[in-house]
């Protein structure tokens, strides 16, 4: 498909800097969102099966002592990936999808495939401490990342055009990451509590261990699988996303079991924190930056080639795809009272430029030429509430 031209009354109005909105956009295709209601309830339920068996094992005051501990390292961690998803935010409903999935059916296939490969382990050893340790190093990165990861290849496949990069990637397997380690942590910090007999130092200890210390530690994980399927969304195939997929699941389960067989193989655990698993976050913190550049200059190029066919002027294109002309639009727009307004112009316009990337890149049968279309209709209408702004009163 050829890029469209505007309409010449909106290519001269957006040169002027005025549009006036087009009509007959085309209607969004609901049958994603009926198969998401569904499934979020689903994953709800089974959270909350998750929730009320933590409570009957624990008791109502631990399991409230623990759960108010687990919403530290988890507010720590959803404010990092909302930093990291700020450029373009993904659907909402596929957010809690995630952390659903990861606070629920994640933990419950561990739970229940768990203990099984741990008997297998306990078979070829028969030593307990091997044993332990191989369950550290050999179940839990195994059975966690793919029950995690499976979230991932869901979404890849049931909702495509909302995949279109590693960031997009990194931020559901951080959703995921998010839901399981709260799950997990409450189990960590309540089992603790039950095993000192009262909330001691112990209790300090492991909390500073796994709230302060690693929050990002699954999400580094689980990233791994989710950055080889957003490569994988570029161009690949069904074959070559399940290959992408399986690929994700080494540097996942390997980083995985660094973390846990560490606590059975470093003396000091400190040292080995700052010498390895730091730089690894900083690592991980710099190829976000990186990919989040990279964002930023593709919303630049797909966006300048709607200019260049008169949906935007010069000007729109520099306050929508570069980091400095978002915030003065937004200090602009909030300053007149439409903040809100200006949002959704720049998500819209974000997402635009996404679609055309999936449409240059053969990726027009999931839906982008249908989805082009309705997006430059409410971007023509955005534009329009924005500049009433500047006309006369």
């Amino acid at each position: 498909m050829t890029l469209a031209h505007a309409p010449a009354d909106v290519a001269v109005a957006a040169a002027a800097g005025t549009s006036s909105p087009l009509v007959g956009a085309p209607k969004r295709n609901s049958t994603l969102l009926v198969l998401g209601v569904i499934a979020i309830s689903l994953l709800a339920l089974v959270a909350l099966i998750v929730g009320v068996v933590f409570l009957i094992s624990l008791g109502p005051v631990t399991f409230a002592v623990a759960g108010i501990m687990a919403l530290v390292p988890l507010a720590i961690v959803l404010l990092g990936v909302n930093w990291i998803d700020r450029w373009e935010p993904e659907p909402r409903g596929i957010l809690i999808f995630c952390f659903l999935w990861g606070a629920g059916a994640a933990v419950v296939i561990a739970l229940v495939v768990g203990p099984s490969v741990d008997t297998v382990i306990a078979t070829i050893s028969g030593i307990d401490t091997v044993t332990d340790f191989l369950g550290a190093v050999i179940e839990a990165p195994l059975v966690e990342e793919t029950a995690k990861g499976l979230a991932l290849l869901i979404i890849y496949f049931a909702a495509r055009k909302h995949f279109d990069s590693p960031v997009d990637g990194i931020v559901y397997a951080a959703w995921v990451a998010a839901g399981f380690a709260f799950s997990e942590n409450i189990l960590y910090f309540g089992s603790q509590v039950l095993s000192s007999g009262g909330f001691d130092a112990s209790l300090i200890g492991i909390f500073v261990l796994r709230g302060v210390m690693s929050p990002f530690a699954h999400v580094m994980f689980t990233a791994c699988t989710g950055f080889a399927l957003g490569i994988a969304a570029r161009r690949a195939g069904v074959p070559g996303s399940i290959g992408a997929f399986m690929l994700g699941l080494i540097p996942a389960m390997a980083l995985h079991a660094l973390w846990n067989g560490s606590l059975y193989l470093v003396d000091n655990f400190f040292t080995y924190y700052a010498i390895v698993q730091f730089p690894l976050f900083i690592g991980a913190l710099l190829l976000v930056l990186y990919l989040r550049r990279k964002e930023s200059n593709l919303t630049f190029t797909r966006l300048s080639e709607y200019a260049a066919a008169g949906w935007f002027s010069e000007g729109e294109v520099t306050s929508l795809a570069t980091g400095t002309g978002r915030r003065q639009a937004r200090a602009w727009a909030n300053a007149n009272g439409l903040g809100s307004v200006m949002k959704r112009y720049t998500r819209d316009a974000t997402r635009l430029a996404f679609t055309r990337q999936r449409i240059v890149t053969g990726r027009a049968a999931a839906g982008a030429v249908a989805d082009e279309e309705a997006l430059l209709g409410s971007i023509v209408a955005e534009r329009a509430a924005l500049q009433s702004a500047l006309r006369p009163r």
